[in-house]
C-alpha cells in the first residue's frame, strides 16, 4: 500500500495537465530548471567562500582578505547593512 503503482503516476499526470494544461507546463518547467541553476550555482559560491574563508588570516580591517561583501546574497556590505533593506530615516512616511 506504500509504494506507487504505475496507475497511481498516470492519474497524477492527468490531474495535472487538467490543471495547468499543456500551454503552461514548458514555462512551469524551465523556470524550475533555471532556479535549480541558480540554486546550484549560489551553493558552489558558498562553499567556494567557506574554503576561501578557512585557510586565510583575518585582514587588520577585521575582514577577512578576499571577501567584499557585494555579491547581494544576505552578506552584508561595507557599511553593515543587508542589502534591499530600507531603513525608517530613508522612507517618506511622515511620523505621528
Amino acid at each position: 500500500m506504500g509504494a506507487m503503482q504505475p496507475w497511481h503516476w498516470i492519474v497524477l499526470l492527468v490531474v495535472i495537465l487538467l490543471l495547468f494544461g499543456s500551454t503552461r507546463l514548458p514555462g512551469l518547467a524551465k523556470s524550475v530548471g533555471q532556479s535549480m541553476k541558480i540554486f546550484r550555482k549560489e551553493m558552489k559560491d558558498l562553499r567556494d567562500d567557506d574554503k576561501d574563508t578557512d585557510g586565510t588570516a583575518a585582514a587588520p580591517g577585521g575582514a577577512t582578505s578576499g571577501t567584499t561583501g557585494t555579491t547581494g546574497t544576505g552578506t552584508t556590505g561595507s557599511s553593515g547593512q543587508v542589502p534591499g533593506i530600507v531603513e525608517n530615516r530613508d522612507r517618506d512616511i511622515p511620523k505621528a
